[in-house]
């Protein structure tokens, strides 16, 4: 019996072109940190309190071995890093990427932390993922390294305990592949733990609406941004760094509005059309060559080009520490909007906010993604199928309660909205331990 020919892969979210590697833009957890004692200070944070987020509980790092399909063995470095679960089970991406480390995924999965505070959703921080370059090995090296990834951590990860989802490079059908290799290996019946990752095909026990969570909560932040100011998106224009998953949504869902699509980047290069760029199109030309690269709809520029466009909104949805000080000073545009984790340097943003462009911090804006991954976690505990009506307008509510609470909380302290974003993410963690203390 001949094999069925797999479906297309769903896309993934790619990670983007920078002037410098990731290991030589400073190390992720100490901007994190950065970040987070502006805000710690801000609210006095009980010294033990402080003392206890300051590292993550647990930092896993796995070695394991998997067959190549000529037969040979490679080693990859798998890690899990898990931060805080005083409000719920872990949960965070696993990102497949060549310069994975350590310190990067301490960093994001504090920042999950906060996250899933900030939003008031009952999970902790977490991350991981392999040390491993995706486009260098094909599908079924992919979900030999996923499954050999999944059994190395074994019971460190639960529907109860630590829930993984996608993250860069990787996407619905690397998270089905994780559930599988769990439910074989759990040792209970197969259906009640499903929810063990998040971001499946919905086939799988996925839910409805996750693949586009993330651009819509980033395009709800919009909005609401742009009703505060009085701007019409109608006419706008707007750069996008990175088209994978969370870009190429927001891309889609902006040009609904209006929006000129007038500039993108990705792991190819960076595009440019003051006309504007049919994100449809484009994504097309992404699913089928990798890369926005080619695209004959607008024209190759350089990066530094592309920072200098002439827009109103710009939408980095990249890797972390993405924009520094030149990138600060060069753009044009009258917010950012954060669709990725960490993009922005503290000394970046300090000189964005005094030039008078708005900052929408990514714990804020680009939540949508774990946002419904609760509400899938909650259709496999309740064995339910929520449909796509239902999902979308819970995250809508969710993400614009959450914008207004952020709004009032920088305008009564009179600070920033990532500092606000913090702080009320810390104020509920802090309450939370002074209620339940220490065990034992």
């Amino acid at each position: 019996m001949s094999e069925a020919k797999p479906a297309a892969a769903p896309k993934v979210e790619k990670a983007e072109p920078s002037a410098v590697s990731l290991k030589d833009r400073g190390n992720l957890f100490d901007v994190a940190t950065k970040q987070i004692d502006k805000a710690m200070r801000l609210i006095s944070l009980d010294a033990d309190v402080q003392e206890i987020l300051a590292q993550p509980k647990n930092e896993i790092i796995v070695n394991f071995p998997v067959r190549m399909d000529n037969g040979k063995f490679t080693m990859f470095k798998g890690y899990r890093v898990q931060h805080n679960n005083i409000l719920g089970p872990y949960k965070g991406g696993m990102r497949y990427h060549h310069e994975a480390n350590l310190d990067e995924m301490k960093a994001l999965a504090s920042w999950m932390t906060y996250k899933s505070a900030l939003h008031e959703i009952p999970f902790g921080g977490g991350k991981g993922g392999v040390k491993v370059d995706p486009r260098q090995h094909s599908k079924l090296e992919l979900e030999r390294i996923t499954r050999r990834f999944t059994a190395a951590l074994g019971t460190n990860i639960g529907p109860e305990l630590d829930i993984p989802a996608p993250d860069v490079n990787t996407n619905s059908q690397t998270m089905v592949w994780m559930m599988d290799t769990y439910m074989n290996i759990a040792g209970r019946d197969r259906n009640t733990v499903r929810g063990v990752v998040t971001g499946k095909s919905v086939t799988s026990g996925g839910s409805q609406g996750r693949a586009e969570a993330t651009g819509q909560g980033v395009v709800h932040c919009i909005t609401e941004w742009a009703k505060d100011k009085n701007f019409n998106l109608d006419g706008s224009q707007v750069i996008i760094q990175g088209f994978g998953n969370v870009g190429s949504y927001a891309a889609r869902l902006l040009s609904q509005k209006g929006a000129v699509i007038v500039g993108v980047g990705d792991v190819g290069g960076y595009i440019a059309n003051p006309e504007g760029i049919n994100p449809h199109k484009l994504g097309e030309h992404v699913s089928k060559t990798g890369s926005v690269a080619g695209y004959k709809g607008a024209t190759k520029i350089g990066r530094e080009e592309f920072f200098s466009l002439d827009a109103h909104i710009f939408v980095p949805a990249a890797l972390e520490l993405e924009i520094g000080v030149a990138e600060a000073r060069a753009l044009k545009v009258k917010m950012v909007v954060e669709g990725a984790n960490g993009p922005t340097y503290p000394e970046a943003e300090e000189i964005m906010l005094e030039r008078g462009i708005d900052v929408i911090p990514d714990i804020l804006c680009n939540s949508g993604g774990v946002i419904v991954s609760y509400y899938e976690w909650l259709q496999n505990k309740r064995a339910e199928s929520w449909e796509l009506t239902d999902v979308l307008g819970r995250l809508e509510r969710r993400m614009k309660q959450t914008y207004a609470n952020v709004r009032a909380y920088a305008a009564s302290h009179k600070t920033d909205w990532r500092t606000a974003s913090y702080a009320i993410g810390l104020e509920r963690l802090q309450h939370c331990y002074r209620e339940r203390g220490i065990f034992p």
